[in-house]
């Protein structure tokens, strides 16, 4: 048996999802979590029943690539739990009458239904029951209420005789049912809807996104930085720098497998960020350096995810968004991307036209820097003065709007105006944000561990044979005259294709001014996206779309590159 639980954007598919199958997925308070399907198992009577959580859709007349995705699912399903806000179920139900044409056998999980009490809304279940003529159960997904009773219903999955209809036709058979079932009756706003109003207020919504900037770079550098300080630097100095120079002195301190393996150590002092062995810099880089950040940008990501202030944001940066060819939901995608570029590019799928998912997923990959290249820019640049990371962050946004003002004029199609749903502001659940955290800390661990000691190991070798002095004096005249930069500062940019975060730390030995380290961040971050970032790339835009991409990554970094460097050498 396979069930599919399918419904509109954000109304706790992902949630019950988990629910059934135990399997953890990350779930927020805006729409478009989904933009592929997961799949899990769970016990319904004695069988053994494959859940399949589609991605949200409105209508079974799909406007976007995830939406498009929930149309094809629907025909290999075996039964449909429709997933209904139980406070908006005027909306839902054009969906729901939708697949009850499609006579599939379904059961309705009404969920959310805890809020409805909180707004006054009124539900007749028993009538609603009877007008749809398949089973109605009230869930609350994020504490499990109705989930059991939702289980036990399936087995009654019901499939009755419902009529073709049109559009307008499904909207007068919506107002009858409404009438019969709901009632609203009078209350006065809440504070979080009085927060709502104002946060999409042109001015008020303006001052309360540049204080959760602000406040979001705050608490991202205090808790990144108090980790490193009290946590991840004296675990390595105290407990694991011993065990390394015990190791160094039985591998006889030197020669090529104690290179590789501990690297270069001088003294009784390990410096962990430029010893550059497997069990150093391998490992102290994606620990000691980057983790914290990561762990710290995807707390404070999972916060405003599940608040529901992002979506408001969208709001607000839709008419700046509609300047670079987007509407503002590519704003959602974008800020993904400041933690992994992967799931961002990924994410493109929510916007619906190949233009806007070409010109996000360009602008993605090319200015916006990731949680870890930003861990260790902030760290390496950060030394020499605020000022210097501000000159990154900045030629990078400038880069940002003047890329897509371009692309925007450049690429041809539509872009359509902004259609979303704002959900209410809701407190944070702390075990399903916590939840997400691990999701996505272990996610990046699982991934990064492994790249970063294989591109150590393959670079430590290459290295050691003499291939890297080729490639080194090969691209000298871009390098050193365009750039302004030592030819061994090549090898960062070709280790770049692997890990930027790792290539951003092999720029530390080599001794950089303060000026050569932006214009080398900066190249960095634009040259070419990460080895995992451009395999989707490839998957969602397709070879010639990826060609193109690429070609305005490479000269795009090349251009800025070059003019930063004029910029910073006549100061």
């Amino acid at each position: 048996m396979r069930i599919l639980l399918i419904g509109n954007p954000n109304v706790g598919k992902s949630v019950i999802f988990s629910r059934l199958t135990g399997i953890r997925v990350i779930a927020s308070n805006y729409p478009g979590t989904t933009v592929s399907y997961s799949r899990g198992f769970t016990k319904v009577g004695q069988e053994t029943a494959e859940v399949i959580d589609v991605p949200g859709t409105y209508t079974l007349d799909p406007t976007s690539e995830a939406e498009q995705v929930a149309l094809r699912m629907l025909d290999t399903g075996d039964i449909v739990v429709n997933v209904v806000n139980a406070t908006n179920l005027e909306r839902n139900l054009y969906l729901t009458l939708q697949l009850l044409e499609k006579k599939i056998p379904m059961v309705i999980a009404l969920n959310m239904w805890d809020e409805t009490r909180h707004r006054g809304i009124r539900i007749d279940l028993q009538k609603l029951t009877e007008l749809l003529g398949v089973p109605v159960i009230p869930t609350v997904a994020t504490s499990g209420q109705g989930i059991k009773e939702l289980v036990e219903n399936i087995p009654n999955a019901a499939s009755p005789e419902t009529p073709s209809r049109s559009r307008d036709e499904r909207w007068v058979a919506i107002g009858s049912i409404i009438d019969q079932v709901q009632q609203v009756t009078h209350r006065h706003h809440t504070w979080y809807e009085h927060l709502a109003d104002a946060s999409v207020n042109p001015l008020a919504g303006g001052l309360i996104a540049l204080a959760v900037l602000a406040g979001v770079f705050f608490v991202v550098r205090l808790i990144g930085e108090g980790l490193i300080s009290h946590v991840f630097d004296p675990l390595f100095d105290r407990l694991w720098a011993p065990v390394v120079l015990k190791l160094s002195q039985l591998m006889g301190s030197g020669g090529f497998i104690h290179d590789i393996i501990v690297g270069k150590i001088a003294g009784e002092k390990i410096d962990f960020l430029t010893s550059f062995g497997l069990l150093t810099t391998g490992l102290y880089i994606e620990f000691a350096v980057v983790l914290p950040y990561i762990l710290s940008f995807y707390l404070v990501l999972g916060v405003l995810e599940d608040t529901g202030y992002l979506p408001r944001l969208a709001v607000l940066m839709d008419t700046i968004m509609h300047r670079l060819g987007l509407h503002g939901y590519a704003i959602i995608p974008t800020l993904l991307g400041l933690g992994c570029n992967v799931p961002a590019i990924l994410a493109t799928r929510i916007l619906e036209s190949k233009r806007e998912r070409f010109i996000a997923a360009a602008l993605i990959s090319i200015a916006v820097p990731c949680a870890a290249l930003q861990a260790m820019i902030i760290g390496l640049v950060g030394k020499h003065g605020g000022q210097y990371v501000a000159i990154v962050y900045g030629t990078l946004f400038v880069v940002w709007i003047g890329l897509g003002i371009i692309l925007s004029h450049a690429v041809r199609g539509f872009t359509p105006e902004l259609l979303i749903e704002i959900p209410p502001y809701r407190l944070p659940p702390v075990k399903l944000t916590l939840q997400k955290l691990w999701i996505r800390a272990y996610g990046f661990l699982k991934e990064a561990v492994p790249i970063v000691l294989g591109g150590i190991l393959v670079i430590n070798v290459l290295f050691l044979l003499g291939v890297f002095g080729a490639i080194a004096d090969l691209a000298a005249p871009v390098v050193t005259g365009l750039f302004g930069l030592p030819k061994e500062a090549v090898i960062a940019v070709v280790v770049g294709f692997v890990r930027k975060d790792v290539a951003v730390g092999m720029l530390a030995p080599l001794g950089l001014s303060a000026e050569q380290l932006v214009v080398a961040c900066v190249v960095l971050a634009m040259f070419f996206p990460c080895i995992a970032t451009f395999v989707v790339l490839r998957r969602e835009l397709g070879a010639r779309n990826t060609l193109i991409s690429t070609g305005i990554m490479i000269s795009a970094a090349l251009i800025t590159g070059g003019l930063l460097h004029l910029i910073l050498q006549t100061r």
